[in-house]
């Protein structure tokens, strides 16, 4: 991440609204942006396929659900938080499990980039099905938009929620509902 090119633009951003970046509580702003963004964006270069490389084999073909994963992420169309939590649902297949931090650093990394919801909402899937091989994938995200609380339609509180579904929770719906049902409750 080039840090001194997001303070240069940050610096340039102050004198565009107005202000005077040289101004004692301006002073340190541009710094403290490229600190951030190098935080809240440190999962564009990170590979979260490597969370999942430990795979335990354990007797176990029943749900896992980790449920209210917490997530920070930045809209790419607006470059605002959006901020929720994650629902994250497997059934494993030939005992095939991952450590329950494992899910939770995927949703972290694929969250620490610029991002839209829905893709958020797929990567995750995707990945969990392309490694673990599990008989279904069910991710639920539920976040509240930054750049529809503060900005446009001005309505804070709406909650988005997207979904992605696979394999036995798209085609068993007594499974898919048992998840869902677990999620409210």
């Amino acid at each position: 991440m080039d840090k001194n090119r997001i303070e240069k633009a940050v610096k340039d951003i102050l004198i565009a609204v107005g202000e005077d970046p040289s101004r004692p509580d301006l002073k340190k702003t541009p710094k403290r942006v490229a600190e951030m963004y190098e935080e809240i964006l440190g999962g564009t270069k990170a590979n979260p396929e490597k969370e999942l490389e430990v795979v335990f084999e354990k007797d176990h073909d029943e749900i896992i659900l980790l449920k209210g994963i917490p997530l920070y992420s930045i809209c790419e169309h607006h470059l605002l938080p959006f901020i929720g939590r994650a629902h994250v649902a497997y059934i494993p297949k030939e005992n095939r499990v991952t450590g329950l931090s494992k899910l939770a650093r995927v949703v972290d990394i694929f969250s620490k980039r610029l991002q839209v919801q829905e893709r958020l909402t797929t990567d995750i899937a995707e990945l969990i099905m392309r490694k673990l091989k599990p008989k279904g994938v069910l991710v639920v995200i539920e976040a509240e938009h930054l750049c529809m609380s503060m900005r446009g339609v001005n309505k804070p509180g709406i909650m988005t929620v997207t979904s992605a579904v696979r394999g036995v929770f798209r085609k068993n719906e007594k499974t898919r509902s048992e998840t869902l049902a677990l999620i409210k409750g």
